[in-house]
């Protein structure tokens, strides 16, 4: 650890003194580090008050990205690991962890939240960008805020609220047939405020870097929904409805490129609804937050023997369907040195499917308590956490056992302002994964073998120390964090001494390295009237080993970046050209169809992409229209996420934008 605290120190070093810092005469009024988030301590508050490595996407971003879904998007900034299949199914990974795709996101390792809960889903493709205000990101534990899978890191999507009222109308075609079509609309009538987009798309099977077609990659039609509808009866009290939701109708899953399936399909749903007040008294003093929240996502899968290559196709469709619901109760405090926010979480997950288990049960309560200490005329800042856990288990079909346990999980960080615009932060955080209903309580025979579970099982955990320095003024924004995790009592397949399979705590890894970005607006710097931003985003995985072998954990790059440059006139003129990079990766070769799986390895790439929108036209009676044109993987780069699944290759797209 001492070799790695030198090193973090030195990279600091370097990042401070080997840029020309702005005057502050010149630097903005509002520094980057008075942005509000809210993700780190479930309230608002400015980023200068935070402990932990926040990353935030911005409306901005998002509309300079050819991003469709939170996949896409995480993937051009490099936030982690990608991996993405044909057919809307992806997943990230965050400082060697991972969301679970499938249905229950109580079981993943990073947490992907809607409006600071749960999504019920840890498939990224499932959640659309649109009516999005921004994407803040939390690298590293966030389990004491919100419990299980919060490991790796937390995702956390912030729907717009509606400031005015406008309407726009989208329509656009580009490469391999693909169509698109949206509608959207904000209202801000007096205590009323409504924001919500509905859009629409299909896409045809689409060609490689090679330019060797991949069969049944399209899909049908893809529908997004996202409403957020409030109504303030008093200052700083609003109640609100949320709906979001996406319908993926007939999305091809070609199996590996070399065994191509015709016919197989998937069709996906993830839909939700929140009912939120949010309040706080008269002096300010205090502010509170209630929320109930019900969901469900759907995975169904459609293997027709007519195309079966691999031989495993079957007539009969299989499906997982996740029925969730949840409710949060939280109360904030400030006096003038400390803040303190205490509540309740619950959730509760039925799910049903036609494999084994076919039903199983999940209830999950919390209580948690978030302080934070200003010392020094808030200079100086302390962070603590506690949270406990409890939940209830349950294998219902074929009939099991019910287990429970129970979970407490703290975190500590401390953050330092040099000056206005230099903070520095260290951390420490424990987070933890609940083991699965049917690893807990299972009693069933499948394939002609008794499956147990173990109630002995403890929680998956991990221990994570980091230090960090951000600084944001004027032109320069820029942040580097190192950190170090042990993650222990991974939960393995294993057998009884009667020869049945059960599951025990088995694994353990660790992993560490270095997060960074930096950005530079020139056009800030010489007082032009537009931007010219370059920036780079990077993360260095320097360890990443399995404790017991010592060898490297599979299905992981050890170095990611995105760079590349904006530019924009303010005016409605905006243009990106990004560059991603991904490093090989060692991975099963299941395509080999060897046994025992040999490991392979996954080629780096480089990914280009180019997004330029324009005004081309503004009238007060009749609104605005923008062009927009996009040019994905420029270089027609042969890549691919997984092994076996290449992307797509060199494509274009032109939208026309109107705005009201």
């Amino acid at each position: 650890m001492r070799e790695a605290l030198s090193t973090f120190v030195l990279a600091v070093s370097m990042l401070l003194s080997g840029v020309v810092l702005p005057n502050p005469a010149t630097a903005a009024q509002d520094p980057v580090l008075d942005e509000v988030v809210v993700t780190a301590s479930r309230i608002e508050e400015k980023k200068k008050h935070v402990t932990a490595n926040i990353t935030i996407i911005t409306a901005e971003d998002i509309k300079q990205s050819p991003a469709r879904n939170l996949g896409e998007l995480l993937a051009e900034k490099s936030i982690g690991h990608i991996q993405r299949y044909p057919g809307a199914n992806t997943s990230v990974g965050i400082r060697g962890f991972k969301t679970d795709s499938h249905g229950n996101d109580l079981k993943g390792h990073v947490l992907v939240l809607i409006n600071g809960r749960r999504a019920g889903t840890g498939n990224l493709a499932k959640i659309s960008t649109r009516n999005v205000e921004r994407v803040e990101v939390l690298r590293g534990p966030g389990a004491v805020q919100y419990g299980s899978a919060g490991m790796g890191g937390v995702i956390n999507v912030i729907t717009r609220q509606g400031t005015e009222n406008s309407v726009s109308l989208g329509v656009g075609y580009g490469s391999f047939e693909e169509k698109e079509a949206s509608l959207g609309a904000t209202i801000k009538q007096g205590p009323f405020d409504f924001a919500g987009t509905v859009s629409y798309m299909s896409l045809d099977d689409y060609k490689t870097g090679d330019g060797e077609r991949f069969h049944n990659t399209g899909l049908d039609s893809r529908i997004d929904f996202s409403a957020n509808g409030g109504y303030t009866f008093f200052p700083g009290n609003r109640v609100s409805v949320i709906l979001t939701g996406v319908d993926v109708d007939h999305a091809g899953n070609p199996g590996y490129l070399s065994q191509n399936d015709l016919d197989n399909y998937t069709d996906k749903k993830n839909v939700s609804g929140d009912f939120i007040y949010q309040g706080r008294d008269t002096n300010k003093k205090f502010t509170w937050l209630a929320r109930y929240f019900r969901g469900k996502d759907e995975d169904k899968w459609f293997d027709p023997t007519e195309s079966n290559p691999t031989g495993w196709d079957k007539d009969e469709p299989t499906e997982q369907v996740t029925d969730q619901q949840g409710a949060q109760l939280q109360l904030s405090t400030r006096f003038k040195h400390v803040a303190l926010t205490a509540g309740m979480d619950w959730v509760d997950y039925d799910i049903e499917a036609t494999w084994t288990p076919q039903q199983t049960e999940y209830d999950n309560w919390a209580g948690f308590l978030l302080a934070k200490g200003f010392l020094l005329e808030e200079r100086l800042i302390l962070t603590g956490g506690v949270r406990y856990d409890t939940y209830d288990v349950k294998v219902v079909e074929p009939a099991g056992r019910s287990e429970d346990d129970n979970h407490f999980t703290p975190s500590v960080g401390i953050a330092w302002l040099a000056t206005e615009t230099l903070k520095l932060r260290a951390r420490y955080a424990e987070a933890f994964v609940m083991p699965g209903a049917d690893q807990l309580a299972a009693n069933y025979v499948s394939f002609g073998r008794r499956v147990m579970g173990n109630p002995d099982l403890k929680p998956e955990t991990s221990d994570t120390w980091e230090l960090g320095a951000d600084y944001g003024s004027g032109p320069l924004v820029t942040s580097l964090t190192w950190f170090s995790t042990d993650f222990s009592d991974k939960i393995e397949f294993a057998s009884t001494s009667a020869g049945d399979s059960t599951w025990e705590n088995l694994g353990s890894a660790s992993m560490s390295g270095f997060e960074g970005d930096v950005s530079f607006d020139i056009g800030q710097l010489m007082n032009w009237r537009y931007e010219v931003k370059p920036y780079l985003n990077f993360v260095w995985l320097t360890e990443f080993k399995d404790d017991e072998t010592g060898d490297n954990l599979k299905y992981i790059a050890e170095k990611q970046a995105s760079f590349g440059i904006a530019v924009s006139d303010y005016d409605g003129l905006a243009a990106r050209l990004n560059f991603a990079y991904t490093a090989e990766q060692d991975v099963d070769d299941w395509e080999s169809g060897a046994f025992p799986i040999p490991v392979g390895t996954l080629p780096d790439f480089f990914i280009t992409d180019f997004v330029v929108s324009k005004r081309v036209f503004r009238n007060e009676k009749i609104g605005a229209f923008s062009l927009r044109g996009e040019v994905r993987n420029i270089f027609d780069e042969d890549y691919a996420y997984v092994q076996g699944y290449p992307m797509p290759g060199r494509s274009f797209f032109v939208g026309l934008d109107w705005a009201y």
